[in-house]
């Protein structure tokens, strides 16, 4: 099971909530809850989660920005690994 936490500020309004949760709610392996008094989406993902560009973009639709709380897991980082190419070996 992977944890992910995300202030959102704003999300306590109603209509962000409603929004939010119609992109939560088609996510599979995804069970979240709201604090509204502190504008925080709790996420557990039984399964692999979305990238983490993915979940962003989920917030974005919504009107919200996402910012991750703590230390991410490593399945969610979206940084890619890359390899420096030598000119000299090309």
């Amino acid at each position: 099971m992977i944890d992910i936490e995300v202030y959102a500020a704003g999300v306590r309004q109603p209509d962000k909530m409603m929004a939010l949760a119609l992109e939560l709610d088609v996510i599979p392996g995804l069970r979240y809850k709201v604090d509204t008094n502190h504008d925080i989406v709790y996420m557990e993902f039984r399964d692999q989660p979305p990238t983490l560009s993915g979940l962003q973009s989920v917030f974005l639709k919504t009107g919200l920005e996402a910012k991750f709380v703590g230390q991410l897991p490593p399945e969610v980082d979206s940084k890619k690994k890359t390899q420096r190419i030598d000119p000299l070996e090309a």
